[in-house]
């Protein structure tokens, strides 16, 4: 019975640490648009699109979707270097 008390009181605490994972990983990937952005238009476009995916997701409460789709815009911003 304690071990699940823990649990679920480590679970409610981790929402918020997920809200605040958000805007580091949006800061992160428009710092990388700024100081390298890809030179394909077309991924530029989706990785910009992807961001703001994420921050409505992020402002809406689903964090754990806006990260999936931060990690996403993250991803071709790599693959573009």
């Amino acid at each position: 019975m304690r071990r699940l008390l823990l649990f679920i009181a480590a679970a409610a605490l981790a929402a918020p640490v997920w809200a605040m994972h958000c805007p580091m990983d949006m800061a992160k990937i428009d710092k990388q648009l700024e100081s390298n952005p890809p030179s394909d238009p077309a991924t530029l476009e989706k990785v910009k699109e992807l961001r703001a995916e994420g921050e409505q997701l992020h402002k809406a409460g689903d964090h754990t979707q806006s990260l999936q789709v931060l990690e996403q815009a993250q991803a071709l911003l790599d693959s573009a270097q």
